[in-house]
């Protein structure tokens, strides 16, 4: 159960900048969002983008933390055969969020593609890159096993070379995806 929930919120963090950038884009502020909370009649815009994206900031450290419940693995010395950082092969992906939002033209067309974009992300299961893990000080490396296997790694630690990585305990999100906390 708790693997699912992991997923579900990897998902989402790793999707919603398409929300986000929409909210922007149409100037969509809190208090039309929440017309009945008064406190917010008068609140500037700068706030509202804000709000937007401290909810998916927060969830990525309920993750983070919830990453503890998920089954363990480990790497030992000398297993791994190469690693290469992976932090900038993602890029193109997310600045196609920003270019398909941008020309979204309504909500109901937002909740469609967000929802067809959503489910594959989540069924897809292959990699959970989430760029606000950067935000926390991880990492996104492949990693390819003397037996051939190549996995994805999220780690705060910085490594270089393949035959000095020991990882005693590896969270398994799925069996290609670990996270190291």
């Amino acid at each position: 159960m708790a693997n699912i929930v992991f997923r579900l919120l990897l998902a989402f963090n790793a999707t919603s900048l398409l929300i986000i950038i929409f909210l922007v884009k149409e100037n969509v502020m809190l208090n039309t969002l929440f017309p009945s909370i008064l406190f917010l009649k008068s609140v500037p815009a700068i706030i509202s983008y804000i709000g937007y994206t401290s909810a998916p900031i927060l969830l990525t450290g309920v993750s983070i933390f919830l990453s503890r419940y998920l089954g363990r693995d480990e790497f030992r010395k000398g297993e791994i055969d190469s690693i290469e950082l992976a932090n900038n092969s993602f890029l193109p992906s997310y600045l196609g969020y920003f270019f398909v939002a941008l020309s979204i033209p309504n909500w109901d067309v937002l909740w469609f593609i967000y929802f067809l974009l959503f489910i594959f992300t989540f069924l897809s299961q292959a990699l959970y890159f989430n760029p606000l893990f950067l935000v926390f000080g991880y990492e996104f490396y492949n990693i390819k096993t003397k037996a051939g296997t190549v996995v994805f790694l999220i780690s705060r630690n910085h490594y270089r070379k393949p035959g000095d990585i020991e990882i005693p305990i590896a969270h398994r999100i799925n069996n290609y995806t670990f996270i190291e906390r």
